[in-house]
């Protein structure tokens, strides 16, 4: 099924390139959850080509705990920063991943 424009992608397996993002946001994912996680793993992901592209990342942060991350990575010419733009805490590996 073809993805509509400005839609979002499938759900794909986390890449290099996606745990990569993870690890550069890492800090900011903690200071927006007011906590500390063991671990960071991404597990899973979806995308959304905007003016730049929206990344929707499911992390494992230790045990069975999960969280959903919306990560903006901006056009190259922009200098393909990263922003994490929400959070959503106590999710679990079932949970799909949605635009939030």
């Amino acid at each position: 099924m073809a993805t509509l424009v400005g839609g979002p992608s499938q759900v794909k397996q986390a890449t290099p390139e996606v745990q990569k993002i993870c690890d550069e946001i890492k800090h900011h994912a903690e200071e927006k959850a007011g906590k500390k996680f063991a671990a960071f793993i991404a597990k899973s992901f979806t995308t959304q080509v905007v003016a730049g592209t929206n990344y929707f990342i499911k992390v494992n942060v230790g045990g069975d705990e999960f969280v959903h991350l919306r990560v903006h990575k901006s056009l190259p010419h922009s200098g393909e920063k990263l922003q994490l733009h929400s959070i959503q805490t106590s999710k679990t590996q079932q949970d799909l991943i949605e635009y939030f």
